[in-house]
């Protein structure tokens, strides 16, 4: 252990008995700083997000998430290759349906929203990576995560069991139609394997699966619903995601996906959840994703708008908080603005 110096010798002149230890020599210019800088983001750490509706040159910005549309197919791949040039890997879909029903009939049609999207965006930039999301809030009429059944006393819950079938559909549709992985949210007990030995049968062994595995009941969700359209029509969706109180319980979720197939796991939301970002790095040795999510950006950008924080500076802060936690693979709507700014600084 290093025992504190004393000031004497600033006074007397004489030298100390050890080397003076100034961690500011290495912060003293931009280049020593970037030199030593410990966590760097790049365009490839990032998924950028899309909802995707039906109709034709439709572009609708969505109100509650400033620089952020509902897309028409017909827009897709012109958004695919502006992605790519970027040097973002990844994009992953969202499908706003023409009709709900109690089983999301459309989530799992071969003429779906998502489905068409898959193969817009693969026929425009191929090499890009295409991810779809796997839950049926969006597409169910009662907004719920599952199929609903009535219990006695007018009560409803989600039947875990019934939903893991339709789970396994809505995946092999999407392989099919050309997704690269699919990404199953809803928090049902046995997805993960449920959707491996699905795809697997179907002969789409070479599809992952990004789990979301620890998925909490968050408030920042609110902008996503208004995007999606697809807030709950009655109750919650706390009966199936994680009482954001809990931590321990995350890593057991996760073990749980880890040991049904899961390749990448992911934490949502990021920014209040750092501290389980970094628990799952420490403990699992699968590529850690965090979701950026719709009321985390919803606040810088209104923030920024009013003039009270430097939205630039504070994106870039809050992402690198979430890479520094130990996310390899960040979801965020700042993904092109970000990689755009990354870019610019190289130039």
């Amino acid at each position: 252990m290093i025992e504190k110096q004393p000031l004497s010798h600033l006074r007397t002149g004489h030298a100390p008995t050890f080397p003076t230890l100034r961690p500011r020599r290495l912060r003293r210019t931009p280049a020593l700083r970037r030199m030593v800088r410990e966590t760097t983001l790049s365009p490839a750490d990032f998924i950028f997000p899309l909802f995707v509706t039906h109709g034709h040159k439709r572009r609708r910005e969505i109100p509650s998430m400033p620089g952020q549309y509902q897309l028409s197919v017909d827009q897709l791949s012109g958004e695919a290759e502006a992605v790519a040039r970027l040097g973002i890997p990844a994009v992953i879909l969202f499908g706003i349906p023409r009709v709900k029903d109690t089983i999301g009939s459309e989530n799992f049609a071969e003429d779906g929203i998502v489905q068409q999207a898959v193969r817009a965006i693969k026929a425009a930039v191929p090499e890009l990576v295409v991810i779809t999301d796997v839950c049926m809030c969006e597409y169910t009429d009662h907004g719920h995560c599952g199929i609903v059944r009535e219990l006695p006393g007018g009560h409803f819950e989600v039947d875990n069991d019934a939903t893991l079938e339709i789970l396994g559909r809505v995946a092999v549709s999407h392989a099919e139609a050309g997704a690269d992985i699919v990404a199953p949210s809803g928090m049902m007990d046995g997805m993960v394997a449920a959707i491996r030995h699905a795809l697997d049968a179907a002969g789409h062994s070479h599809v992952a699966i990004l789990s979301y595995a620890a998925k909490y009941a968050s408030a920042f969700y609110g902008p996503f619903r208004d995007a999606a359209q697809s807030p709950p029509q009655f109750g919650d969706r706390r009966s199936h995601q994680m009482d954001p109180a809990n931590a321990r319980e995350a890593l057991r979720e996760v073990a749980i996906d880890v040991a049904e197939g899961a390749d990448i796991v992911m934490v949502k939301p990021a920014l209040a959840y750092l501290d389980i970002i970094h628990a799952v790095r420490e403990r699992f040795d699968v590529p850690v994703a965090a979701y950026n999510v719709s009321g985390e950006y919803a606040m810088v950008k209104a923030a920024a708008r009013n003039g009270w924080i430097d939205a630039r500076g504070v994106t870039l802060e809050l992402l690198t908080a979430i890479k520094r936690a130990g996310a390899d693979i960040i979801l965020t709507y700042f993904a092109k603005e970000v990689a755009q700014w990354l870019r610019d600084n190289e130039c």
